[in-house]
């Protein structure tokens, strides 16, 4: 029977599970009300934020007066201006002058819930979550219109968290303090549609070249399109993106209500009539390099107006683009960079036309040199000792594995330097290259300004290995430089326009690459090429040095030369690097050259070039009266154990010399009498006069202190009387002065 009051097991187990679902209960209960709780503080937070950002927040006509970006106006060397970069923003157009299209397409493409939500679109939001989380994908953009005014006005497009939230903040400020069209208009009045175009008005003009007011629904479109990704949708550099683009929005447009079916079946985009571009403007080459390294030369945190004065000069820069276009292959581009002594870039040009193609091929591209490059190979030649006028053999070699040829397959035998620099031999090139090292050809190359990579494979000494343009030239003016180094650049001061200096060039150090004497050589070797060699389609009625370079296949072209304190380097070839037929550096690239070089340099002076060698004295042959000494002067030399001999121009009686000479055995000296001989030695006969000691390089003192016998229990040696100044060639030399 079971006690009163008891419990049965069946009953303690439900109560078990009754405790659970107790607890289970208690702890949703908690995360409710907590996660309320924290929701309410958030939203409270959220509020108060808003409230203050709001408050703080300009009002509209400041926000209508305010511009993004900044004006940078170019001057050419001369101070004319040559372009102005930076925002346009055209006529401010108000909510009712804006087209109802216009609106219709930005808000169906952007931000098509935009009149219902309060800045942010939970909606969007969470959908886009949704689909990051399914498919293990970032978060894609979310950004409202309101959103997007928020960043372009207040905030920068870094994407991080912290923007994020400020943006999302300032984006329901906007929205609480102005209304759905005022918002729209700011927008409408200052997005970035490209090419320095802020706002509608401003792109409608640049792209279609009439006011904003009178936009028809497939130009709204294109115009809508273009916020997304405004380089790549530009109808001025790709139609056909513009277009596919164009139709997207339209799409969406007729998606949700904003266009009808038949309307939007009738629009042709490819129909638009674009703004015709005025032509190329070659000199956007020269700004698309130069104007990036203000980032490195202005101060941080400058954001006025300025001014760039360069040192490209307008009428150079027109026979530079002038010289490429005329003379490069059909189907092929160009590229010229022309430098003054300083370094200065006096032109340049990077394709055929700038429209069609902005890539910078005198700055980015990278093509091998073909002979060009043989300027380092025969500097280094000359750096070890060849001389212009010593002979080679033109014939048949073979380098491990390689068997380099000429260009015509033929030999010229035995010739000079000169000659084979000159008709450019690749045999010659070849054996000098194997004389002097790879290594030390391809160190040649990087003194002398070369950034790209190099190789030591031999036939490296034939060009193969790529150079950008700039480079190359800048070699060569190094060389006009009588070997001194040149820094190319572009950018001589950058003032406010208040007139405050921000930046002022300032010549770099020079430093000697290379002897003068091997500067000349190389120059002599140079203006050869031009006057007798390949590069004879590159005279112009004054002294020329320059090299040509083709490369296999007739890929590329090359001509790199200068006159009268002017450097400049061409080359022609295919982008994708396909043969052009009939393109040889000495006639296409050589032919630019002096059509563009007779303009540059027709108010400057003529100039011969310093070709005079003018070997050290180190370098030259020693002749009788050196070797043996003048009886006017006192010559010292340093015998094998590093003393100071005097030869004093005397000969002993047998007419021999009475200092040692390389090769020869020592004469012996006399011994006493009924004693043999032996070599050792000379001791020279001092003028008559001096002290008969044999004089030292170094005191006692000197070497006790650096073999260490001076110090506690150091070696000891037999002590001798240390020679008074007197007795020693430089004391005496002191004590005659």
């Amino acid at each position: 029977m079971a006690k009163k009051g008891g419990r049965s097991p069946g009953s303690r187990k439900g109560g078990a599970r009754g405790t659970k679902r107790v607890w289970w209960k208690l702890w949703l209960r908690r995360i409710v009300i907590w996660g309320g709780v924290l929701a309410v503080l958030g939203a409270i937070a959220l509020g108060t934020a808003v409230y203050f950002a709001a408050r703080n927040m300009p009002n509209y006509s400041a926000l209508m007066n305010s511009q993004n970006g900044q004006t940078i106006v170019v001057r050419a060397r001369d101070g004319s201006e040559i372009v102005s970069l930076g925002p346009s923003y055209g006529q401010w157009l108000h909510s009712d002058e804006i087209p109802q299209v216009m609106k219709d397409a930005m808000v169906s493409v952007e931000d098509r819930r935009f009149y219902s939500h309060f800045g942010i679109d939970p909606i969007g939001l969470a959908r886009a979550l949704v689909v990051a989380l399914r498919d293990d994908h970032r978060v894609a953009a979310t950004s409202t219109i309101t959103q997007q005014l928020a960043r372009n006005i207040f905030l920068n497009s870094n994407r991080t968290f912290d923007r994020k939230l400020r943006e999302a903040v300032l984006a329901m400020a906007l929205e609480a303090k102005f209304s759905k069209q005022q918002i729209l208009e700011l927008y409408l009045n200052k997005v970035y549609f490209g090419g320095g175009a802020y706002g509608i008005d401003s792109a409608s003009r640049k792209f279609f070249s009439h006011s904003a007011r009178d936009l028809s629904t497939a130009e709204a479109a294109i115009i809508a399109g273009l916020v997304k990704a405004p380089s790549r949708y530009s109808p001025t550099a790709d139609v056909d993106a513009a277009v596919r683009r164009a139709n997207v929005v339209l799409g969406q447009m007729r998606k949700y209500g904003a266009l009808g079916a038949d309307e939007a079946a009738n629009v042709d985009v490819s129909a638009v009539k674009l703004k015709s571009e005025a032509g190329q403007n070659s000199i956007r080459y020269f700004t698309d390099w130069a104007l990036p390294q203000l980032d490195l030369l202005l101060p941080n945190g400058n954001f006025e107006p300025i001014e760039v004065w360069t040192t490209i000069d307008v009428g150079m820069q027109r026979a530079a683009t002038a010289a490429v276009k005329s003379n490069a292959p059909d189907g092929a581009q160009g590229a010229l960079v022309s430098l003054d002594r300083d370094g200065a870039i006096l032109a340049m040009v990077g394709g055929t036309d700038y429209v069609q193609s902005s890539y910078n091929r005198a700055t980015e591209a990278v093509r091998q040199p073909g002979s060009a490059w043989k300027l380092f190979v025969y500097l280094a030649a000359l750096e070890a000792g060849y001389q212009p006028d010593d002979r080679v053999v033109d014939g048949p070699v073979t380098i491990g594995d390689w068997s380099p040829h000429n260009s015509g397959g033929s030999y010229a035998g035995e010739i000079d330097v000169r000659s084979a620099f000159a008709y450019s031999k690749n045999t010659v090139a070849a054996q000098l290259g194997n004389e002097v090292g790879f290594s030390t050809v391809a160190s040649m190359a990087r003194r002398f300004g070369i950034t790209t990579p190099i190789s030591t494979y031999p036939s490296m000494v034939l060009g193969t290995s790529e150079v950008r343009v700039i480079d190359l030239t800048r070699s060569f003016a190094e060389v006009s430089a009588r070997g001194r180094s040149v820094e190319p650049y572009g950018i001589t001061k950058v003032v406010t326009a208040g007139g405050d200096v921000l930046y002022q060039h300032e010549e770099p150090r020079s430093v000697q690459l290379v002897p003068d004497y091997i500067a000349a050589g190389i120059t002599d070797l140079l203006q050869t090429a031009v006057n007798t060699g390949t590069g004879r389609a590159a005279q112009i009625g004054r002294p020329v040095a320059g090299k040509t370079g083709t490369t296999n296949s007739n890929k590329d072209g090359w001509f790199v030369g200068f006159s009268s304190g002017i450097t400049t380097g061409v080359w022609m070839g295919r982008d994708d690097a396909k043969a052009v037929p009939g393109l040889f550096g000495g006639r296409a690239p050589a032919q630019a050259f002096a059509a563009y070089m007779r303009y540059a340099v027709k108010d400057r002076p003529v100039e011969k070039f310093d070709t005079d060698l003018k070997l050290p004295e180190w370098r030259l042959e020693p002749d009788d009266e050196w070797m043996y000494g003048d009886p006017d002067e006192d010559y010292y030399f340093i015998d094998e154990q590093g003393n100071l001999v005097e030869p004093g121009g005397r000969r002993d009686d047998q007419g021999g010399p009475d200092f040692p000479i390389e090769g020869e055995l020592p004469r012996a000296q006399t011994a006493e009498p009924g004693r043999p001989t032996a070599p050792s030695t000379p001791t020279p006969t001092p003028a008559p006069g001096r002290n008969n000691s044999p004089p030292q390089a170094a005191s006692d003192d000197f070497l006790e202190r650096a073999t260490g016998q001076d110090l506690p229990g150091g070696p000891q040696r037999r002590q001798q009387p240390a020679p008074q100044p007197s007795e020693t060639p430089l004391g005496r030399l002191f004590d005659n002065n």
